[in-house]
């Protein structure tokens, strides 16, 4: 159920549900292939999707979604088979019809982060499969949220780029 006026949203990042890791998703290197890990960020992403507003039903009842721009994943840890991973999103920025989220993938016991992905979703009216403005109701939902987060302290690796490392001397 999407969060309202009486479950504001709180100054943290989302937290989705804890997942496992799935055996097929082992590479030969005995750890969670690069692929799966944003399988399991995407998982995340629609959790908060349907928090607020905009998941499968909204999809199905409005005709809106989102599709993924852009996305930046850095590797950080290995995950292995037995690991509880849980992925923590937080809404950075939005307009009328973007939203800027960065997520870490965490070991949901241990607590130490494994992967960061940083995105960007674009709004879609699914009918003319084109950008589209949110509709207001969401619009403001997805305010509230970004507020909340932005009072949130920020997690390091924000706006990161691949580049070779500077040569001393």
């Amino acid at each position: 159920m999407p969060e309202t006026a009486a479950s504001a949203p709180k100054a943290e990042p989302f937290r989705a549900s804890i997942m496992q890791i799935e055996p097929q998703w082992i590479d030969y290197n005995g750890h969670l292939n690069m692929a799966y890990y944003n399988v399991m960020f995407d998982r995340a992403i629609d959790q908060l999707w349907t928090e607020l507003g905009i998941g499968p039903a909204y999809m199905k009842e409005r005709g809106g979604s989102t599709f993924t721009a852009e996305c930046h994943v850095r590797y950080l840890r290995e995950i292995h088979l037995g690991d509880p991973v849980q992925v923590w999103v937080w809404l950075l920025e939005a307009d009328d019809k973007r939203l800027h989220t960065f997520e870490e993938m965490r070991h949901a016991t241990e607590g130490w982060l494994s992967a960061t992905s940083e995105n960007m979703s674009l709004h879609m009216d699914m009918t003319a499969r084109k950008v589209a403005p949110f509709p207001p109701d969401i619009r403001e939902r997805i305010q509230a949220v970004r507020k909340a987060h932005g009072a949130a302290p920020r997690p390091e690796g924000i706006g990161r780029s691949i580049a070779m490392p500077a040569k001393l001397g």
